[in-house]
């Protein structure tokens, strides 16, 4: 066994058993509340058979009972896929067989997808779930914190996802980086309008446990619910991306945030400066950061002090993190070279589950080799130049490439694809797609769209398509994709329809 720490939620409801924990569409539930709800559900996941070191996937949204179920499969030791609601049959399939979970828990609002999963595993509706009779509830008295607890799948460049561990250690060495960074005050309660399903949005119940922090939670997000709950809960953080953000100030119109909000933790990329100087004015403190899923949230942040003078900078690496650049052999670089970004803290995933080889390429003497390319400054301050290599990052949702590109291809009538992310005033960033026709085919943007449409989720369906004769490629084949930007500028792309 590993360090082990008292189970957070059962040590909380000790604690502070009556100091408000979440507080959902209406109806508020105290630290004791929530825990016997989690309890009481996992007596229901005893019935099902899971036990510690079981696992379960889950499709659920935003809601209270998802809260209750995430936090009772944490107490009770299962390994948790939390599967991105988004998804298609097709993908929450392949991730299903690839995760070999053993049940999966889904919404009756998801009823239709999960009927079009193709997997052997067992599929309960919450509804069905919620009627079992449990047994006695058996939960963890302690929490190992080398114990994987969630796993959670990321795009891979080669366009297969990749599920990535994150241990009881990750999700508290990352609330305890975020406290030492942002601070702890009696009155903080944090707005949490992310999915759950992604880290930025777990992150936030796992520090609602830890730091005996109220969470209100809302289904999806609403600008106009944003400002109402903030005035009226008195909302003191919120987690956002560049297209929140933006929505935000554009209903704010003239008027300001009340003085009680003090941190607008700002994920998904830099934000641009017309945005930062009207946060300024209308008095926003925005914390811009770094950080992925491999990370279990935030890696670097940068402080509102700073966010005009090291404007397009993430900041610095949070307790107790380190970040380095290296060479492409794995030399660190001085202040100001560019090259890969490497990163190493207690919150760093172990590594990606059922795949060892990739775990054993990315990870190297405890640090993890990002792919993204950046430099630090002088003073230590990071700037990212290049997401992930070719990460398209579409409304704080990260898209890759070539998962477009392998469906695009599976077109009988497509010679070759490429794909890149291009500005949108609304999204930051959506795909872009160039297609190579085979001899003599003939495929309407229609029959491309719709295929797109069947196999992926809407937020990575390509906005435009550009039809060209070739591709630009290397001598080892490899796609070009700054050429392609090129050619969006020089020639229009050649002929979009």
């Amino acid at each position: 066994m590993g360090e082990c720490i008292p189970n957070w939620l059962r040590k909380r409801a000790d604690l502070t058993p009556d100091r408000e924990a979440l507080i959902f569409d209406g109806h508020t539930y105290t630290f004791k509340e929530v825990f016997e709800h989690a309890v009481d559900i996992v007596g229901k996941l005893g019935a099902l058979g899971l036990a510690k070191g079981s696992s379960a996937a889950v499709l659920l949204s935003n809601e209270a009972e998802s809260v209750f179920i995430l936090y009772a499969l944490q107490m009770t030791g299962v390994k948790t896929v939390i599967l991105n609601n988004r998804l298609t049959p097709e993908e929450l399939s392949w991730q299903l067989n690839d995760s070999m979970a053993e049940i999966l828990i889904y919404e009756a609002g998801f009823s239709d997808k999960a009927a079009r999963i193709v997997s052997g595993v067992r599929m309960v509706s919450k509804g069905d779930f919620y009627n079992i009779e449990g047994e006695e509830p058996v939960l963890l008295t302690e929490f190992d914190l080398s114990d994987v607890t969630t796993i959670m799948y990321t795009s891979g460049t080669t366009g297969n996802p990749k599920g990535v561990m994150q241990t009881y250690g990750n999700h508290w060495w990352s609330a305890a980086a975020s406290a030492l960074n942002l601070g702890l005050q009696e009155n903080d309660k944090w707005l949490c309008t992310v999915p759950i399903f992604h880290i930025s949005g777990y992150s936030i119940l796992m520090r609602s446990q830890i730091y005996g922090m109220p969470v209100v939670l809302h289904l999806s997000f609403d600008e106009k619910m944003v400002i109402e709950d903030i005035h009226r809960q008195n909302i003191t953080v919120m987690s956002v991306v560049s297209t929140m953000l933006r929505r935000i100030l554009n209903e704010l119109g003239m008027e300001k945030l009340p003085g009680a909000f003090r941190c607008m933790l700002l994920g998904g990329g830099p934000a641009p400066l017309p945005m930062l100087e009207a946060c300024i004015e209308k008095a926003i403190p925005v914390f811009q950061t770094y950080g992925m899923t491999e990370t279990s949230s935030q890696f670097a942040t940068l402080s509102p002090e700073y966010s005009i003078e090291r404007l397009g900078s993430a900041g610095k690496a949070l307790f107790p993190n380190q970040i380095s650049i290296v060479d492409h052999e794995g030399n660190e670089l001085p202040a100001n070279a560019e090259g890969e970004i490497i990163v190493k803290g207690p919150n760093v995933t172990l590594g990606y589950l059922n795949r060892e080889d990739e775990t054993r390429e990315k990870i190297r003497d405890q640090w993890l080799y990002t792919g993204d390319i950046g430099y630090l400054d002088n003073d230590g301050f990071l700037y990212v130049l290049d997401r992930r290599s070719d990460l398209i990052i579409s409304g704080g949702e990260n898209i890759y490439p070539a998962e477009i590109e392998g469906v695009l291809l599976s077109h009988p009538g497509v010679s070759d694809a490429g794909v890149i992310g291009v500005e949108d005033e609304k999204w930051g960033q959506v795909p872009a797609a160039f297609i190579a026709l085979s001899p003599a085919s003939e495929v309407s943007v229609g029959e491309l769209h719709e295929l797109c449409k069947q196999k992926l989720a809407k937020y990575k369906l390509p906005q435009k398509f550009y039809f060209v004769e070739s591709l630009p490629r290397n001598a080892a084949k490899k796609l070009l994709r700054r050429k392609l930007r090129e050619l969006l500028v020089s020639e229009g792309g050649g002929d979009e329809t």
